[in-house]
């Protein structure tokens, strides 16, 4: 089969193959790909961003984020049936969306949203269970409380503004002038022009702010938080904590720990929170984030769609900063 594989670390290092099927373990269910989703964790994990975590040995298939139909299912396998159609993230180290067929473990996988397309519904697993994780799991946001995204129109913060809002949060955002109309349509309270306008300037006390920026961005985010607030770094820095999650060596939590000092201590003298956020694979979450879509509390949005066989070219579209709101979507059905 036809399969887009990351042969060495580096931005060039990823190229069209071809590859053996995959094969179904007794918990596997064998899905025929319709479509997939770029995620910057994508380019991350090609970049070897996370590889003395995260074990992917080149040569290995690239791709987060599926949606297609059951072709084989594993003998142990009782949720699924051949011919469902399903969207799922896969697990670390079990990933490989790229492909014309993946092995998934059934735990991973949910039900497609009968209202959406294949193309809708391979843009929303991995942005939809972060948004679930960090809003629900971590934060318990409860109405009222107060939520501050930055890059409130990309397929993560588009998503996160969706949830927060239906939880009963008061949430702003960050975006370009020309993207407040589609913040605002998500359900935006507060929309900051971050090219004219200090947030730090309009903003306080915040229990919950996402970072998907980083460095500057995320120590002034520090300061609009309440006391006790929480601060959800996405592009980090890790912390012990995210060594802990992946369940990596003890000396990685010293490390780690190191490595996000900075923001730690600067947390900490304001009296708040700061820790990295890594999500995790969940088909059961996948399925209630399911009816949430099919109810029309969250709807998927999408800017581009490219080809199968453009699938380097749609990693490089979203990783330009070209796309003006959303995911980046390949298809194959």
């Amino acid at each position: 089969m036809k399969a887009f594989v990351v042969t060495r670390y580096g931005k060039d290092g990823v190229r069209a193959a071809d590859v053996a099927p995959p094969t179904a373990g007794s918990g596997d269910v064998i899905v025929k790909v319709g479509a997939v989703s770029v995620n910057p964790l994508d380019s991350m994990v090609r970049d070897g961003e996370f590889k003395q975590l995260l074990k992917y040995e080149p040569p290995f298939v690239l791709g987060h984020d599926v949606a297609g139909v059951v072709t084989h299912v594993g003998a142990d396998v009782r949720g699924f049936a051949i011919g469902d159609a399903v969207f799922a993230r896969p697990r670390d180290l079990r990933i490989g969306t790229f492909a014309e067929y993946i092995a998934i473990d059934e735990d991973d996988v949910a039900l497609k949203p009968s209202t959406m397309s294949v193309q809708e519904a391979a843009a929303v697993p991995l942005v939809a269970l972060a948004a679930w994780q960090m809003l629900v799991e971590r934060a318990d946001i409860q109405p009222g409380q107060k939520v501050l995204v930055h890059g409130g129109t990309g397929g993560l913060g588009s998503t996160v503004i969706q949830l927060a809002k239906h939880l009963g949060a008061r949430v702003a955002t960050t975006a370009s002038g020309s993207k407040a109309h589609l913040a605002r349509d998500l359900g935006a309270d507060v929309v900051i022009d971050y090219r004219t306008e200090d947030f730090g300037e309009r903003l306080s006390g915040y229990d919950l702010v996402v970072d998907s920026r980083g460095g500057e961005t995320l120590l002034r985010s520090l300061a609009v938080l309440k006391p006790g607030g929480l601060a959800l770094g996405v592009t980090g820095p890790p912390d012990a904590g995210f060594a802990r999650q992946v369940g990596a060596p003890a000396p990685f939590e010293f490390v780690l720990s190191f490595l996000s000092r900075k923001v730690r201590r600067a947390a900490k003298k304001l009296g708040v929170r700061y820790e990295f956020f890594f999500m995790h694979a969940s088909g059961a979450q996948l399925r209630d984030l399911a009816a949430l879509y099919d109810a029309g509390v969250l709807r998927p949005v999408i800017d581009t769609t490219f080809a199968f066989d453009q699938t380097l070219e749609a990693i490089a579209f979203a990783e330009s900063g070209k796309a003006k709101a959303g995911k980046v979507v390949v298809t194959l059905d």
